[in-house]
């Protein structure tokens, strides 16, 4: 029998510093290199050269969960390098349990916006990473 059940919101765990992070609205994270055809003889690229390779991303938290970071931070999340865990699946389920460790996040925004009629603050934070292993 084959399982076509796919992975939910609520499969989703996010430990950040060390830290189950419950409050999280969002995540997301990218993994880039740079890429270039060479071009020698003739007018078709010969092969793909490869260059940096780049790490960004961001997740989005409620105002409670934000105050316990930039505590565990000592006050300014800008200052803070930490590694955040994703994982998701659910093992009860028949999912596969899928975890990347994001190493040496380092948050490049720290934006406070308020609007006539929100019921909580949500607090979007980019960050930059050195590193993606999968676990």
């Amino acid at each position: 029998m084959f399982n076509t059940r796919e992975y939910e919101w609520s499969d989703i765990n996010v430990v950040m510093a060390g830290r189950n992070v419950t409050g999280f609205r969002a995540v997301s994270y990218t993994s880039k290199q740079e890429k270039e055809a060479l071009y020698a003889k003739g007018n078709k690229p010969h092969s793909m050269q490869r260059g940096n390779k780049s790490y960004e991303g961001s997740i989005s938290l409620v105002q409670s969960e934000y105050e316990a970071l930039k505590q565990a931070a000592g006050g300014d999340i800008l200052d803070a390098s930490i590694d955040l865990v994703v994982s998701y699946g659910n093992p009860t389920k028949g999912d596969t349990i899928v975890t990347d460790l994001l190493q040496g996040v380092e948050f490049t925004d720290d934006k406070t916006e308020w609007k006539q009629g929100d019921k909580f603050q949500e607090k979007e934070l980019p960050f930059i990473f050195l590193d993606k292993k999968n676990l």
